[in-house]
């Protein structure tokens, strides 16, 4: 089965007003009538007319045109609606096309219930159908996942409007976020997703939150790494260093002769989700750029010493191979 095109079988534009689409309804349905039209396909193109106008000129059908539609390409073929679909929505009138067919295609029964211009006791009022989830994304900080915040969250909705024309509406939530959301996570607002056709509910909105860019920190799930650079002494020889972290400075206790990649683990420092995230502290040592002559003369001191315990302890390794 085919998607079917409405538009473009009524040779109008989407955003096309009621008017309008009568105006081309009638001018179609002249040129095509079978009793009249000389072009071959006619009594197709008659059917395929009526159809399309049957849908475009109801407001609430063709909303829902739309809104399913907006996951296809004109044209596309193995068109498959939702399953729920033919349940959800049904024509309730009972009424044949303008044009007096009522032998309309697989498509359009897929879409609204077989059995169109039938009993019209089958269906004594139109059911309900709940409009589309919606999806939208929101950045907060890090600092927001330690301590929760509210942010106000603005929408661009399409609606249909008196001329069952779909327009853009604009409209402003406020949106709170829990503490310990990670990256990735989704904050579901019951009833704000698209609305629904027939009085049926609104879908539901579900938002998804990402971190604004940090450059002290990296990221990953619930657990946070920063690098902190650190000097060849504070390697060497271990000392008190301080540490940022989302909630404020902490002292980090350096052990005796760190190596420069080395990372050094708070536990339980990370983001404060359900299971708690841990903060790392990654060092790198950096030199100075440039040394004084007494630092030079410093390093030239430590070489030499370096070099004698080097060549002692090689002395006293050979001198116990000796033996």
């Amino acid at each position: 089965m085919n998607y079917k095109d409405y538009y473009k079988i009524m040779d109008v534009d989407k955003a096309a007003s009621q008017d309008d689409i009568k105006k081309s309804y009638r001018k179609l349905a002249r040129k095509f009538h079978p009793d009249v039209s000389k072009e071959k396909d006619a009594e197709s193109r008659f059917k395929d007319i009526n159809e399309a106008y049957e849908v475009l000129r109801d407001k609430e059908k063709r909303a829902a045109y739309d809104q399913l539609g907006s996951n296809w390409k004109s044209g596309q073929s193995g068109f498959t609606p939702p399953p729920s679909w033919q349940d959800q929505y049904h024509q309730s009138n009972g009424q044949s096309a303008p044009g007096g067919q009522g032998d309309f295609s697989d498509f359009f029964e897929s879409l609204f219930g077989g059995g169109f211009g039938a009993n019209p006791h089958a269906a004594r009022g139109r059911r309900a159908m709940q409009g589309q989830d919606s999806n939208a994304k929101i950045l907060i900080d890090l600092q927001d996942a330690y301590s929760g915040t509210t942010r106000n969250f603005t929408l661009q909705d399409q609606v249909v409007n008196e001329h069952g024309q779909m327009q853009n509406k604009e409209r402003t939530l406020k949106v709170a976020i829990p503490k310990g959301i990670k990256p990735g996570q989704k904050i579901r607002l019951q009833k704000q997703g698209q609305a629904g056709v027939g009085g049926g509910p609104n879908g539901d909105l579900y938002i998804e939150v990402g971190f604004n860019p940090n450059p002290l920190y990296v990221i990953e799930g619930a657990d946070i790494t920063t690098e902190l650079t650190i000097s060849p002494w504070q390697a060497a020889l271990g000392e008190k260093v301080k540490v940022p972290t989302p909630t404020g400075d902490i002292d980090l206790s350096l052990p005796k002769l760190i190596s420069s990649g080395s990372k050094m683990r708070l536990k339980g420092r990370g983001i404060p989700s359900k299971v708690v995230g841990d903060f790392f502290v990654k060092l790198k040592i950096v030199f100075p750029k440039s040394l004084s002559n007494e630092e030079e003369a410093l390093y030239q001191k430590l070489k030499a010493l370096a070099t004698n315990t080097d060549n002692t302890e090689s002395k006293d390794k050979k001198q116990k191979a000796d033996v």
